[in-house]
């Protein structure tokens, strides 16, 4: 089994953590903090949760990564992917339901940890990859528009093509700039 990295450090190489190292990981995990924290209360916001959920899920992830990551270089923290996902669960199913839908990806992620199916991810095709990824790009563009055009409207659809229609349905009401005198 493997261990994780940060125990691996202590046990095997104990004069690598000089004060000097010590500071340079903390240096770079409070750029990594900075940067995550804002991301995570946006990513919470658009996916329909509270910014103070956002904060606590990205504290505790980032703690539990730092314990028992495999790596010393080695980064999370919130992924912008995720956020239809969670918004999707979130609308159908509640808070409860994405609580539930978060406990159980998590134990499929340590099962395959431990069952080592990371390298099946080499048998997925490329543009599979990046059919996946502009995917993602166009409904997070589009779970922006609302905003960008100014068109306030309260209760936006979860689903793709109803969202848009509510967009085109209410396109009369573009305002770019509120400060209009």
């Amino acid at each position: 089994m493997q261990l994780p990295k940060l125990y691996t450090l202590i046990k095997t190489s104990p004069e690598e953590l000089t004060p000097k190292r010590i500071f340079k990981d903390v240096s770079a995990g409070l750029v990594v903090a900075f940067i995550a924290m804002p991301l995570a209360i946006a990513l919470a916001i658009a996916s329909g949760v509270t910014p103070a959920e956002g904060l606590i899920t990205v504290v505790t992830a980032g703690f539990i990564i730092s314990a028992l990551g495999g790596s010393r270089v080695q980064i999370g923290g919130p992924t912008a992917a995720f956020v239809i996902i969670v918004l999707g669960i979130s609308a159908q199913y509640g808070h409860n339901g994405l609580i539930l839908a978060t406990a159980m990806a998590g134990i499929i992620l340590i099962l395959m940890g431990f069952l080592k199916l990371g390298n099946i991810i080499k048998y997925v095709p490329y543009p599979v990859t990046t059919g996946f990824t502009s995917g993602i790009a166009v409904v997070l563009f589009s779970t922006q528009v609302n905003d960008f055009l100014g068109l306030n409207i309260k209760n936006i659809p979860s689903d793709f093509f109803a969202k848009w229609a509510a967009y085109f349905a209410n396109i009369h009401n573009v305002k770019f700039n509120d400060n209009e005198s």
